[in-house]
């Protein structure tokens, strides 16, 4: 009766569990909140004896009236959240007998984006009722750790993180062993050709139950390279992306599972008699595999475990992909703005000059932070501090721009108001998307003085020996790029022995506090026992660097005193 029914979808959300549904014996429907059936899966078809399309739209009520079914139970899972496992009995248009039937259930409130969409109802018919209650218990657990793996798994942007994540997610509810399997990275590493006849991957994550977590080291550890015959099941599984499902009985077989030959003893000493591989693809492109081990009284896998598996490789791979790409873009950028960031050219040899970047850490993605120091003609010196809006490549290249267009405009002997208005211009011309605040400050060493003009920028912080730090009162014109101009330079004193100290925000702004108690905060530093300027960018990091949550660029400058500096 049901055979030809057309599939139905999953609603949005689910659709990720497609394979699953379809493959449980289990009935499971999903309904909306006003309990109609909006997914039906091919098992609940066959027992209700009712076509798929049929149900959509309708209630439980309106299509199986002879069915006794616990709508009260229903709403009160809808209501609190809370799983329950109702039961039901009657029947329905498959009954081939007068007596009722009876089913076993299990309800859970489906959630997206903060707002109930409806329920997934699970239902067993128990006629036998040890094997269907198992069987229920099992389907019931493993949609349980799907949904557990999502906020399991992936918790970061970090590639190795995300793979140890998925091992030892599926150990022990899954395997004994666990093992994901990568390619070497894009970018940033450099690994020796592999010999031919081989596969060459990195253990990117690795989990065993605690008797075998020990002797599985002897394998490699996480980011150790190993190599897997061409012909054995991980290769087999990379290249036709298929699971490879293999219940260990000969040595042929064992050996297929092994990198070599030489370790078939091994996996026989540690009982290993059971293995699953399934790929790691996402977008088409293959990122490694998870291979899974059961050893001892383990069961053996089977197809459900398989179905399970794979749907855990799909969600993880997901994850795996964007922290790759991640961590691909974050090197780029970084190694560009290193290199944009070396170190500023000396203005003059009575010019002392410090500098430092510092990326808020591995899991954050590079800004576009700059600092520079131009030589200019009769005595003079242009510093400068910026801070392009974002982060990532784009956000490096166009910072790149910003300082290139500064440096030729210094050229022209111009004060600093005048760089940022041509600036502001240039940016608007060049068509750079990205804004930016810059504080430029034109040192004069035989005056004694700065000219100071910022965009959008936080202002800059003289310190003196003898009387401490002030942070000097400018005027802030609008960031860069913005096209609407207005700046304004200030002269300030700034005599020999007198650090300038110029920053981004980065090194101030906090979440939970207002900006200008934070800058306040700079009014407290001190020139360092010894006096040098690296000391002072130590002190200055180890002080306000470590709960950053954006990326640091300090310079600290100062011209020499006649007497000699310690």
């Amino acid at each position: 009766m049901c055979a030809d029914a057309p599939d139905v979808p999953l609603p949005p959300g689910l659709d990720g569990l497609g394979p699953l549904f379809a493959g449980t014996p289990a009935g499971i429907c999903v309904l909306d909140t006003e309990l109609r059936y909006l997914y039906v899966n091919p098992a609940l078809e066959r027992m209700n004896g009712i076509p798929a399309a049929e149900h959509l739209g309708r209630t439980v009520t309106e299509l199986l009236p002879e069915l006794n079914v616990p709508t009260d139970i229903l709403r009160e899972v809808l209501a609190d959240g809370r799983p329950r496992e109702p039961t039901s009995s009657g029947r329905t248009p498959s009954s081939d007998h007068s007596g009722p039937r009876f089913w076993q259930g299990a309800c859970h409130r489906v959630e997206q984006g903060g707002e109930v969409r409806g329920l997934v109802l699970i239902m067993v018919e128990v006629p036998a009722p040890r094997r269907r209650h198992a069987e229920y218990e099992r389907v019931s657990r493993h949609l349980s750790m799907l949904d557990t793996a999502a906020n399991l798994i992936g918790t970061t942007l970090d590639l190795n993180t995300t793979c140890s994540e998925l091992a030892d997610f599926v150990v022990p509810e899954l395997a004994d062993v666990a093992s994901v399997e990568v390619f070497a990275p894009d970018i940033g590493t450099r690994v020796r050709p592999a010999p031919a006849g081989v596969v060459r991957l990195r253990r990117a994550g690795m989990a065993a139950v605690p008797d075998l977590a020990e002797a599985v080291r002897q394998f490699g550890e996480p980011g150790q390279y190993a190599d897997y015959q061409e012909d054995g099941n991980i290769a087999h599984c990379l290249a036709t992306n298929q699971p490879v499902l293999q219940n260990l009985t000969t040595d042929d077989q064992l050996s297929a599972s092994a990198p070599s030959p030489e370790r078939v003893a091994v996996y026989r000493a540690l009982g290993f008699h059971s293995t699953c591989v399934v790929p790691l693809t996402s977008r088409g492109r293959p990122l490694g595999c998870l291979a899974l081990v059961r050893a001892g009284d383990s069961p053996a896998f089977t197809e459900q475990d398989v179905v399970v598996a794979r749907e855990l490789a799909v969600r993880a791979a997901v994850d795996l992909d964007h922290a790759r790409r991640y961590t691909r873009e974050h090197g780029i950028a970084l190694e560009l703005q290193r290199a944009l960031l070396s170190e500023p050219r000396k203005p003059h040899p009575h010019v002392e000059v410090a500098t430092r970047y510092l990326p808020v850490g591995q899991g954050a993605e590079v800004g576009g932070d700059w600092f520079d120091v131009v030589p200019l003609s009769d005595a003079r010196h242009l510093k400068v501090m910026g801070d392009v809006m974002g982060h990532g490549v784009e956000a490096a290249v166009a910072m790149s721009h910003y300082r290139s267009m500064v440096r030729l405009l210094a050229q022209d002997g111009l004060p600093p108001h005048l760089i940022l208005e041509r600036l502001d211009l240039m940016v608007e011309k060049a068509g750079i998307d990205r804004a930016a605040t810059c504080l430029l400050a034109v040192v004069d060493r035989f005056r004694g003085e700065c000219q100071v003009a910022s965009a959008g920028h936080l202002p800059p912080v003289f310190i003196d020996r003898d009387t401490g730090a002030v942070i000097a009162g400018i005027p802030v014109g609008p960031p860069l790029g913005t096209g609407l101009g207005g700046y304004e330079s200030v002269s300030l004193p700034c005599g020999p022995g007198t650090v300038l100290f110029m920053y981004t925000d980065g090194l101030v702004e906090r979440r939970d506090e207002d900006i200008d108690v934070s800058v306040g905060r700079l009014a407290s530093l001190r020139l360092p026992v010894g006096g040098t300027l690296e000391g002072l960018l130590d002190d200055v990091l180890d002080r306000f660097g470590r709960d950053a949550t954006d990326d640091i660029a300090v310079l600290a400058s100062r011209i020499r005193s006649g007497r000699t500096e310690p």
